[in-house]
């Protein structure tokens, strides 16, 4: 598997009548962010943008990467929501209140 690529891919949505767009890899992730527009680039959009280019410089994992490109994506809308990342364990049970 090549170190770039995602487990999961983020699944995007531009609205109705748009097709489903699968990003599976940091090098789509970062040519999806480059082509976004230049007024609608904030904090989140730099922060998945800086993350992608230090996976792509394997100063990060492209996990770490795909958490914030799936970050960036929620915020704005785009986000098809498939479920946790591959690597979030399932959420342990709250243990019960201890009888004084």
């Amino acid at each position: 598997m090549n170190r770039l690529q995602f487990l999961s891919p983020v699944r995007l949505s531009r609205g109705a009548g748009h097709p489903v767009e699968e990003i599976e890899n940091v090098a789509e992730a970062l040519a999806f962010l480059r082509e976004w527009p230049v007024g609608r680039r904030g904090p989140v959009y730099r922060c998945a943008l800086n993350c992608c280019a230090a996976a792509m410089a394997a100063q990060m994992s492209a996990e770490e990467a795909r958490k914030s490109f799936a970050g960036f994506a929620r915020i704005t809308g785009l986000l098809i929501d498939a479920g946790p990342s591959p690597l979030v364990s399932e959420p342990r049970p709250a243990s019960r209140p201890r009888a004084n």
